[in-house]
């Protein structure tokens, strides 16, 4: 039985992908399309996933090396959500086109949403060869330039913990490495939130939990608490242009009725009252 790489497995479901064909290392860019519910028996070389576990999990507070040889906490995230993108930096046939749909995509939500919102983290999951001058050459290469988007990686150990936290696994081959292409998206206190998968994803596929992470879960009745439930309702995408846009159109037609609901229950009041002394 084969189902859409978006759609929501069901708990306790693994989400097994089936090898490429066509292509020595990486998986082809039909896996959007190939992701099926079998048993390890029926396929003992794939890639066996346990997505639906991996949703609510925290990721750990791991130590990372960051493009530039900084040291880099996954903690200095909490409090904002993060978008976690895996690749290898030799990868040559999927995760630079994934890479380049994923800029897409997050120019389009630093436009609409705001680079401050949220942060962008790829991670070099060859931790032999994911060093931090390839990992500066691969965001060179693939025009990296948001200022809230940055690479690392880390020693073996570590990248395996947090790839069991994501929920991610990949398989060693000839010349490189089968995986899925994965992003996730994290929530301001460090949970998963949503997987999505495929290097050609529609943008509402990752627009919509992005945005539920960062204005979908304010609850506190402040002003910018507020704001930001304007925005969450207003912000709606336009499958014509491709792209979102604010509506507030939304917001003035439920204050207009909600106005208006109280104007009329105002006058029922004091109809009753004329009666009642009547």
């Amino acid at each position: 039985m084969h189902t859409p790489a978006n759609s929501a497995p069901t708990a306790g479901t693994e989400v097994t992908v089936a090898r490429p064909r066509r292509y020595s290392h990486g998986l082809n860019r039909l896996i959007y399309y190939r992701i099926a519910t079998v048993s390890a028996a029926a396929a003992p070389r794939s890639i066996r996933l346990p997505v639906a576990r991996a949703i609510g999990r925290a990721i750990g507070n791991y130590a990372l090396t960051d493009a530039t040889g900084a040291r880099l906490a996954l903690a200095s995230y909490r409090g904002t959500p993060l978008v976690i993108s895996l690749v290898y930096t030799a990868c040559s046939s999927v995760c630079p086109p994934a890479t380049q749909h994923l800029i897409e995509a997050v120019n389009e939500a630093n436009r609409v949403l705001g680079p401050d919102r949220f942060a962008v983290l790829t991670i070099g999951f060859d931790a032999r060869n994911d060093t931090p001058a390839r990992l500066a050459q691969f965001a060179g290469t693939q025009g990296i330039k948001s200022a809230n988007w940055r690479l690392a990686s880390a020693d073996a150990a570590t990248i395996d913990a947090l790839l069991r936290d994501l929920g991610f696994s990949y398989a060693t081959v000839a010349g490189g490495f089968d995986h899925v292409t994965q992003t996730t998206i994290v929530d301001r206190d460090g949970r998963i939130y949503r997987h999505v998968y495929g290097d050609d994803f529609p943008l509402p596929m990752f627009m919509e939990p992005l945005k539920d992470a960062v204005y979908g879960t304010t609850t506190a009745l402040t002003f910018s608490g507020i704001l930001d439930r304007i925005r969450f309702i207003c912000t709606i995408y336009d499958p014509g242009a491709g792209r979102y846009r604010i509506d507030y159109g939304l917001t003035f037609g439920s204050v207009i009725a909600a106005l208006s609901l109280v104007v009329f229950g105002g006058l029922l009041l004091r109809e009753w009252r004329r009666a009642q002394r009547a």
